[in-house]
């Protein structure tokens, strides 16, 4: 099965030992933490809450950081079904904020303990992570607490798909497939300035309305048998120059009715499964760019240019630009509940965890 990944960054496995040694500076860290460890794949069911799991130990140029919030994305839910393969040590979760309390041996890049951190690697479900120093970025102090850990994967996917996976032009026809969802919304808010014109779909008035405060245009319901036919009519028969679409298979035939010659299809995730299969010999006739979940790891590039990009990123937001929604923020022993509750589609805007 193909990667339906969000965001691809290079992490390190970290091993917990327990106890730390002479080489590392500490500032009153425990043995063990609270942690969610997943020892196989499946429903959410296979989510377990320990109180008692090692507290890994900062490798070379690492930071540890004791994290203040989780960010949950539906990445994760691809790792707890296996579609990307088992986590280090059976903790998932890419995305946090926090405080770092130790630093391992090497550069560190300037961060230093004490110093509040946004982070995106791997092992987020826990107290405690082992960061690579070039995956965090020293937070701003008028950047709220919880922020951060609600905007970088997200705010930082949509960046790439925007600036790195396709270069949107002025006048442009956009179509934002889930656009009340995390990254349609942030998709909607970076392109609203760039002075193209963008066609939002959801499945509720309620998350339409949303992607309308958001940015967008004009708003679909893609649950409407005729959706196709509006966006149509929408773009004079244009078609749209471009396709952001989170969702996945059941979207494949519908984008293709929909983009316009020349113009790219740029799939970012697989809500609805992964997306299906396009022949050569269609994407040739209307000349389109296809861009899959696997082809999305060009992504990476944000892990060379990390601190630009969230800088970038926080600049945005410290100057009211960008509206960053949280729908609710649980504790780490409900987790079984806060995958369901994101499987179910049941949240708008970002769905944080406290440890």
């Amino acid at each position: 099965m193909r990667r339906s990944l969000l965001l691809t960054i290079h992490f390190a496995t970290h091993i917990p030992q327990p106890r730390f040694n002479s080489t590392m500076a500490t500032n009153s860290v425990p043995e063990v933490m609270k942690a969610v460890q997943m020892r196989r794949t499946g429903g959410p069911e296979v989510l377990q809450y320990k109180m008692d799991f090692p507290v890994p130990v900062p490798g070379d140029g690492e930071i540890l950081v004791q994290n203040e919030f989780i960010g949950i994305n539906f990445v994760d839910v691809y790792w707890r079904m296996g579609m990307m393969g088992m986590a280090p040590n059976g903790i998932i979760g890419r995305e946090g904020e926090g405080r770092i309390v130790a630093l391992g041996p090497g550069n560190h890049r300037g961060l230093n303990i004490g110093d509040r951190v946004g982070w995106l690697s791997m092992g987020a479900y826990a107290e405690y992570t082992a960061v690579p120093a070039p995956l965090a970025h020293r937070l701003p102090a008028d950047i709220e607490p919880g922020i951060a850990a609600a905007s970088l994967m997200q705010g930082l996917t949509a960046l790439a798909l925007i600036h790195k996976v396709t270069q949107v032009k002025e006048g442009d026809w956009i179509l934002v497939h889930a656009a009340a969802g995390g990254v349609g919304s942030w998709l909607c808010q970076l392109l609203s300035p760039l002075g193209v014109k963008i066609i939002a779909t959801a499945s509720t008035p309620e998350k339409l309305q949303l992607a309308k405060d958001r940015g967008a245009q004009y708003i679909v319901n893609y649950k409407e048998a005729e959706f196709v036919e509006q966006i149509q009519q929408i773009t004079g028969q244009h078609g749209v120059d471009v396709v952001f679409d989170g969702i996945g298979r059941e979207q494949t035939e519908n984008n293709m009715n929909l983009v316009a010659k020349n113009g790219s299809i740029i799939t970012y995730g697989a809500a609805s499964g992964a997306p299906g299969f396009i022949s050569q010999q269609r994407l040739a006739a209307k000349n389109i760019r296809l861009v899959g979940p696997a082809e999305t790891a060009v992504m990476r590039h944000l892990g060379l240019e990390f601190g630009f990009w969230c800088s970038k990123l926080m600049e945005s937001i410290k100057e009211d630009k960008i509206d960053v929604k949280i729908h609710h923020t649980y504790v780490l022993s409900d987790i079984v509940q806060v995958h369901q509750d994101l499987q179910g589609r049941k949240t708008t805007g970002k769905v944080l965890v406290k440890p």
